[in-house]
């Protein structure tokens, strides 16, 4: 259940109520207090801000409770989490002071002219003489927002604006939230291509299937610069690094197990395929229709694909039937979908990827008895399965070799730097995958994506390092 931490500002006539009693009904409604500060004491009357961590649904009942009682005047509550939110979360900062006239004619005009003029007669040095080189826009139409679904683009800002600040502080990207007012794909892309001078990527974020696939495709196509959708690849990459450490835990080979992925939408695609890239020779793509099977004939372009590859099985099936004797669960659906029944019905050791969010396909309770592995897509279980292992360090490199685009290798060249974060003296059951503050996420991805780049020829500058 999600967690918030609010702010009660009280003002408490001692005459009438005691701070016990406050304490007592804050408990009674499952308020946990965690802070107490006075900011007006006094004999009769006193002001205190009490800090409380209450499950999210509970806010207007734990306000209400101590609105009912006598001596209590509640002032304001706050909660801590729109505070970090108020007037945005991200700022533009100048790289220098502009303190003179000739301050200013270097950096605005008659200066800049030059500048431009050099830009313009060899359009290249934009890498150098703009913010291109270490710009990226998140970009989203707010259709498909976290577990939300379609929020529009106002709703969605708060989100592109907090990748923006881990793009910052986890890689010195700067990175600038762009949320669309249309659905429109052809609009879409076509104000993409409009924007993409100033930015040296592309990230996409939060935008429904199929469109993603369409939007994501042309775009690499049309544009010289790296678009990367994150709901897709970004999952898939964590979930190929959780994977191959998982597999080092239960004593499997990537080409000898049977996968059975559920949910074969926009990240469900990319993990199919990054398997497959990556080894996988016995795959089972899943959908609420049931198993996609090899041979058949889908109008769903991205399963039709994936009905064409040699590894995926002929056999048809629902989620209950083809999980037996599965070696590799992984799931991007929705929740309670196994039952403990289902996952006891799988091969011995293993290995569970729940990532449906906010309640995954199976509880831990359920499922940890009978898997040797375990991993969801949230913070407060073990192996938490995160974009944010992938975003900052894979487009550090990108930009820093000027890719022009984010191929296949490069990706599982990403997913195997976040594996080898991992020592094989800390490599457990529940430690597979690195934090995201752990620092070498990122200088590993982005040296492997770069070594990536250089070796497929999409690399158009090879960084002093690697020379």
């Amino acid at each position: 259940m999600a967690q918030t931490s609010i702010i009660i500002r009280l003002e408490l006539d001692h005459r009438k109520i005691s701070f016990g009693d406050v304490a007592a009904v804050i408990s009674k409604v499952k308020g946990d207090i965690t802070s107490i500060d006075v900011i007006r004491p006094g004999q009769d009357v006193s002001i205190r801000d009490i800090t409380v961590d209450i499950a999210d649904k509970d806010e207007a009942i734990i306000e209400q409770a101590l609105r009912e009682l006598d001596g209590i005047q509640v002032i304001n509550i706050s909660d801590r989490t729109f505070l970090v939110h108020l007037g945005g979360k991200i700022t533009i900062q100048p790289t220098l002071p502009i303190k003179n006239r000739d301050d200013l004619s270097k950096v605005y005009t008659p200066g800049v002219a030059r500048v431009c003029t050099a830009i313009a007669d060899n359009p290249s040095k934009a890498y150098s003489l703009t913010i291109k080189r270490n710009t990226v826009a998140v970009i989203s139409d707010g259709t498909a927002v976290l577990g939300l679904g379609d929020i529009g683009p106002y709703a969605a800002a708060p989100v592109m604006e907090g990748k923006a600040m881990l793009f910052k502080q986890l890689a010195g990207v700067d990175a600038f939230p762009i949320c669309l007012d249309t659905q429109d794909t052809e609009e879409i892309i076509r104000t993409i291509k409009a924007i993409s001078p100033i930015f040296g990527g592309i990230n996409l974020e939060d935008i429904s299937s199929p469109r993603c696939f369409e939007i994501e495709t042309r775009l690499i196509e049309e544009l010289e610069i790296p678009v990367f959708h994150d709901d897709q690849h970004g999952t898939a990459v964590v979930v190929i690094a959780g994977l191959l450490n998982a597999l080092k835990v239960v004593g499997k080979r990537l080409d000898n197990i049977r996968v059975v992925v559920n949910g074969i939408g926009a990240a469900g695609v990319s993990i199919c395929k990054m398997l497959l890239q990556a080894g996988v020779n016995h795959l089972v793509p899943v959908d609420k229709e049931g198993a996609i099977v090899r041979g058949e004939t889908y109008s769903n372009t991205a399963w039709q694909w994936l009905a064409d590859q040699p590894q995926v099985e002929s056999k048809p099936g629902t989620l209950q039937e083809v999980i037996q004797d599965a070696d590799v669960f992984i799931g991007v659906s929705r929740g309670r979908l196994l039952s403990e029944e289902d996952v006891k019905r799988m091969a011995p050791r293993s290995i569970v990827f729940a990532m449906a969010n906010p309640e995954p396909e199976i509880t831990p309770e359920e499922v940890l008895p009978h898997v040797a592995v375990f991993a969801t897509g949230r913070s407060d279980y073990p192996n938490q399965i995160n974009n944010v292992l992938v975003f900052p360090g894979l487009f550090r490199g990108a930009l820093d070799c000027r890719a022009r685009l984010i191929n296949e290798p490069m990706k599982l060249a990403a997913a195997r730097a976040i594996a080898s974060v991992v020592s094989a003296t800390e490599l457990n059951e529940t430690y597979i995958i690195p934090s995201i503050f752990n620092e070498q996420v990122v200088t590993q991805v982005r040296r492997a994506v770069i070594e990536a780049a250089i070796l497929t020829n999409v690399a158009r500058r090879t960084p002093p390092e690697f020379r």
